[in-house]
């Protein structure tokens, strides 16, 4: 059964630029049992003193004032979402919202094997799972976890389940892992997935790996459409990637490239992170405090005001082509 939604105000997400926004990636933990050398090296630390994650019921009513204003697609992340014992209860009730048409998740895929099909039943519409090597080895160095095999047999699991298709992430680098992106691409050929390739992002902790490891998407764009790939149109909740076809390919290939000149011109997402602040980027501010208005449901149309009212205030693009990076020091705090 469908969650009603109350009739508390006609604001919808455009902002000052007439971007609209369909799309909430909604962190509901900022913990992460991975070790990525490009977000969390040293793993996850947790805070002293700082405020919990949401709880269920503050998501549900954070899901609800974005569907009531026009979001259609909301996304899980984290860290790591499915560490959360609650994760299944949260899905199901974010899939139970009146207006939200689809619920994605984006996973490390430790868990995938094992939970896949429950996180289907719980009504989860689309997989996004990170796979940065196929050598398990340089998988390992990556992650700085030895869990390559149980990955890949969650991807198969969720074609078992009945998902028909997965989206497959990985962190190009250079000297790292740049040199598997042929194998990346014959990976995919016979299989339905879309491998997206993400460019390395600067933050603050990371500036010398940064300097180290950046590898332009505008390289393997170049690569992608000298050997035949076409770009495809981009729907209207659809993520940053640009996505590009191959008729001798099942699968796809995406690419995110956030250096790329107008790349916030298509901008259709906003964030919300585990501790209840709406980021209106994923670099530069602070963010705007929300919990205070999730704890009852009458505080809904308040709620939507400053959500609106918030929005206002969007940049029309970011500075990371300036080298500005923001405040923020990792991805995993935000999700990514």
């Amino acid at each position: 059964m469908q969650i009603p939604i109350k009739n508390v105000g006609n604001e919808r997400l455009v902002d000052a630029f007439q971007r609209h926004y369909y799309y909430l990636r909604l962190s509901i933990t900022d913990q992460c049992n991975f070790r990525c050398n490009y977000c969390l090296p040293n793993g996850y630390q947790p805070e002293a003193n700082k405020p919990s994650f949401l709880t269920l019921s503050e998501i549900t009513r954070v899901a609800r004032a974005f569907a009531a204003m026009g979001t259609e697609k909301i996304r899980l992340t984290g860290g790591e979402p499915t560490l959360r014992k609650d994760f299944l209860t949260i899905a199901e009730s974010v899939a139970n919202v009146e207006g939200i048409r689809h619920v994605a998740l984006t996973t490390n895929g430790y868990r995938m094997a094992k939970d896949v099909a429950d996180w289907k039943r719980a009504g989860v519409t689309s997989v996004n799972v990170s796979v940065d090597s196929l050598d398990p080895r340089m998988f390992h160095q990556i992650t700085g976890i030895n869990k390559f095999d149980e990955v890949m047999r969650g991807i198969d699991r969720a074609f078992d389940v009945g998902y028909h298709k997965v989206k497959v992430n990985s962190v190009l680098m250079k000297n790292l892992n740049d040199h598997e992106f042929n194998q990346f691409l014959a990976w995919v050929k016979n299989r339905p997935i879309q491998m997206r390739f993400i460019e390395l992002m600067q933050t603050g902790e990371m500036d010398s790996f940064f300097e180290r490891h950046h590898l332009s998407g505008e390289i393997l764009a170049q690569k992608l459409l000298s050997q035949g790939w076409q770009l495809q149109q981009r729907a209207a909740t659809d993520g940053p990637a640009k996505v590009f076809s191959h008729p001798d390919y099942q699968g796809e290939i995406g690419l995110i490239m956030p250096y790329e000149k107008n790349f916030c011109a298509s901008c259709n997402r906003l964030r919300v992170s585990a501790k209840g602040k709406l980021h209106l980027c994923l670099f530069g501010e602070e963010g705007i405090e929300l919990r205070d208005l999730l704890q009852s449901e009458e505080q809904q149309g308040v709620l939507q005001s400053r959500i609106f009212s918030a929005l206002q205030g969007k940049r029309e693009h970011h500075y990371l082509h300036q080298g500005d990076s923001g405040i923020r020091n990792h991805l995993a705090s935000i999700g990514g």
